[in-house]
């Protein structure tokens, strides 16, 4: 299981309670690599999961939690994840997400490669907050902190 917790990310002054965390979920080492390193410079507190089951058990959701009343997943400002992933796929995720009562007001953002109308569309009806395309660049990450402030 490779969920990599930073707490340290904090040389920009931000107390941890004013840290903007964000779950990144990407079965890819590189690409979850790549947005981990894009997020902390724009200075969020970020984890990373390997594929939408490690999401959902980090984030309180996992099969062997939905019995448990008293668990509460690990609380995120932001979801980001790729579409294209074995086993469950970002629309997927989406859907689960979507379906908590707990997690429902979570933004989630889906990535892709593949630029399809159909799957992007699908999405946002879903409820995803937008699609985007890979690879993922400073400014996309920057948008997104904006938005996520106002």
């Amino acid at each position: 299981m490779e969920l990599d917790m930073d707490a340290s990310s904090l040389s920009n002054g931000m107390g941890v309670e004013n840290e903007l965390h964000v779950l990144a979920v990407d079965d890819s080492l590189i690409d979850r690599r790549l947005v981990e390193k894009l997020l902390k410079n724009s200075s969020f507190k970020v984890t990373t999961a390997e594929n939408g089951l490690r999401a959902l058990e980090f984030l309180g959701l996992g099969e062997d939690q939905k019995n448990n009343l008293k668990t509460t997943g690990s609380k995120v400002n932001l979801i980001i994840t790729d579409y294209c992933m074995p086993g469950m796929t970002g629309y997927d995720l989406l859907k689960k997400i979507k379906e908590s009562n707990a997690l429902k007001e979570v933004p989630v953002v889906i990535v892709s490669s593949e630029n399809i109308p159909t799957r992007i569309n699908k999405c946002l009806e879903e409820g995803a907050q937008q699609f985007m395309l890979k690879p993922l660049k400073q400014s996309d990450v920057k948008k997104l902190r904006c938005q996520l402030m106002t």
